[in-house]
């Protein structure tokens, strides 16, 4: 249909509720216009009406609502804590731009991270606007993608502070178990999405004692969830452990999760439990991975609730330390864009503590704002896995806000020491390039379900 034929049937259209109203004139029952005559008239200026329809319908606005589809509180939330991003990456690389072996300023960090952020904007609107058809069919593909890479840095990634995290593709490092966390969820939701039947019947996690595995039953374990469900479980924590301990233990903490909303029962889920603990346990014993550092990190953490610190100087203090006095100099207020005094002692406020450093410089209040928005983020969807009418889509959607919240909650516990030191990035707003990136996919695919419940795009789902 061309632009004069909508022109003509919106013109008639309008004409008909004149007539029905009584009135005369051009749309009286006398005078029916012909599309010549409509574009006669529309030549001759008349045509302000017309063209007011065509805005209300199909113009700017509903462009925009095709294009950025599905929850929009969850846009607004996403705008908000990229803005923050950039607020805090700005102030907090101060530091490393006024170091004078440095040749990088403070606005070249800036703009890197307008760019990275650029980038994830793209791959965020992108990822939208797939169906998650597209990432079920792509599902096995890309956790065993994810899990290769994962395993390929301890071979040839490039090692900081002792730890292989990054591989190098084309030019660009990553940190594919980013990635891998993603696709964890992806598998996980597509193999419960096709057991929803009868996953309340059956058994998924294999005996601990192996010698027993050649038997009927627990060969049927294996065939019916333990190969799908339970092995790939183990096989993510145990490839991303070596490198990552916290993300090993994240992964986990998501599968429980993941198993959970997909109604495992509940002696399924504490045989998993079982099985961690004497994983933890063999690792522990044998010194894999980087369970020493892990250890150290746990008796620092008790060191700090146990024994009176107060007398130490700031430079012998851990980062930890130096978070929660960050903290406590931000007070209700804040003490200012830009006027952060821990950063300069800290070892990664971009990163790891990005947290303490925004509420040193915007207060406890304005972080509870942001606390606020991570947690949004859990309820938008918990929402949309409500109103979604199927079970991939459903499952798939809640796990990652589930990793999102999760990971940005735990990421604060860390800076007040609740917890031990994990390194775990504040999703969204720690520099970082693969936090970011794939955080962006993830919360696309999150649009992407709420976009095709909206539409009711889901006729080729399960």
């Amino acid at each position: 249909m061309n632009n004069q034929e909508v022109d003509y049937s919106r013109y008639v259209r309008r004409e008909d509720a004149a007539q029905a109203e009584g009135s005369a004139g051009v749309g009286s029952a006398s005078h029916r216009p012909s599309q010549n005559e409509v574009s006669e008239v529309i030549a001759a200026g008349d045509d302000v009406a017309v063209r007011g329809d065509m805005l209300r319908e199909g113009g700017f606005t509903d462009l925009v609502k095709r294009l950025f589809g599905g929850d929009r509180v969850l846009w607004v939330i996403i705008i908000a804590l990229m803005t923050i991003s950039v607020l805090v990456v700005y102030s907090s690389t101060a530091k490393m731009a006024y170091n004078p072996r440095s040749a990088i300023t403070t606005a070249e960090f800036l703009r890197s991270q307008l760019v990275l952020l650029g980038i994830c904007v793209v791959a965020l609107f992108v990822v939208h606007r797939i169906n998650s058809t597209t990432y079920r069919r792509l599902t096995n593909l890309l956790w065993w993608v994810s899990i290769i890479l994962t395993a390929a840095v301890y071979f040839t990634g490039a090692t900081t502070n002792g730890a292989a995290r990054w591989i190098s593709i084309a030019g660009f490092q990553f940190q594919p178990s980013e990635m891998l966390k993603i696709t964890l969820i992806m598998y996980l939701a597509n193999q419960l999405a096709k057991r929803q039947s009868t996953i309340r019947d059956m058994q998924i996690v294999p005996s601990i004692m192996f010698w027993r595995w050649n038997t009927p039953k627990q060969k049927r374990i294996w065939r019916d969830g333990g190969l799908y469900i339970f092995a790939p479980i183990v096989l993510t924590c145990a490839v991303i452990l070596p490198a990552h301990t916290s993300s090993a233990v994240l992964a986990f903490a998501l599968s429980l999760a993941m198993l959970f909303i997909g109604r495992v029962r509940w002696i399924e889920i504490w045989r998993v439990i079982q099985w961690a603990l004497v994983g933890v346990a063999f690792v522990a014993l044998l010194g894999l991975g980087r369970s020493h550092t892990a250890g150290g990190r746990i008796s620092t953490w008790i060191e700090l609730w146990t024994t009176d610190r107060t007398e130490i100087p700031v430079e012998d203090l851990s980062d930890t330390e130096r978070s929660m006095i960050a903290i406590y100099n931000g007070g209700i207020m804040g003490r200012g864009a830009g006027q952060s005094s821990v950063r300069v002692e800290m070892t990664h406020p971009e990163s790891d503590y990005a947290f303490a450093f925004f509420v040193e410089e915007y207060g406890i209040v304005i972080a509870m704002i942001l606390v606020a928005l991570y947690v949004w983020v859990f309820f938008r969807a918990i929402e949309i896995f409500r109103q979604c009418p199927k079970k991939y889509p459903s499952l798939l959607s809640l796990g990652i806000a589930l990793l999102i919240t999760g990971q940005a909650l735990l990421h604060i516990m860390v800076t007040v020491n609740i917890m031990p030191e994990t390194g775990q990035p504040l999703p969204l707003i720690s520099r970082g390039g693969s936090s970011l990136l794939f955080t962006s996919i993830g919360l696309g695919m999150i649009l992407s379900v709420s976009r095709q419940n909206i539409e009711g795009s889901y006729k080729d789902e399960e």
